[in-house]
């Protein structure tokens, strides 16, 4: 028996398509897709949510100083006058950030390897965000599955599909 399904694509075309549905599903909550798609997808997502439950509160909070631009009233830098030339004001802020132990730093990286970074669009192009899946699979997926043991995804049959008759599926977080 095979390890995994070739789905009639090279390895890295499989790869991809894989990494995409896997990081749309984990963004998104569902997908449609074939059968057999969907059970490659479940397995890799499965595993990278039970990643994230094990490593959800492995983190300290850490305070550290950052030097922030003071900004006006219209959100523009101010400037001072220092030897004829005009320099931005700073300010020193305390901050308190999440600092990853080294095992929930592993955990990211092995995450990363498989999620696409994903952007949020704004109404201007300025305005998109990127989105942080580790982030999510951490706070939200880690906190909402604690005391689940696996089963975090569904499969649902939808009929086939009108083109070529393949079983089409939603994939969807439970």
């Amino acid at each position: 028996m095979a390890k995994y399904r070739k789905l009639s694509r090279t390895s890295s075309q499989r790869k991809a398509l894989l990494r995409s549905q896997v990081t749309q599903l984990l963004w998104k909550g569902k997908i449609i897709t074939t059968e057999s798609k969907a059970k490659e997808v479940k397995k890799i997502a499965e595993g990278l949510v039970a990643l994230g439950i094990k490593e959800k509160d492995n983190y300290e909070e850490v305070t550290v100083s950052v030097k922030t631009p003071r900004k006006d009233k219209d959100g523009h830098r101010v400037k001072e006058e220092k030897d004829g030339k005009k320099v931005t004001v700073y300010d020193t802020v305390d901050k308190q950030i999440k600092k990853d132990k080294p095992s929930r730093l592993h955990a990211r990286r092995q995450m990363l390897k498989v999620l696409y970074p994903v952007t949020e669009k704004g109404e201007k192009r300025r305005e998109d965000k990127q989105v942080d899946l580790c982030a999510k699979l951490f706070d939200e997926y880690g906190a909402k599955y604690k005391d689940r043991q696996g089963g975090y995804t569904r499969i649902i049959k939808i009929g086939e599909r009108k083109g070529d008759g393949a079983l089409e599926v939603v994939l969807e977080m439970v």
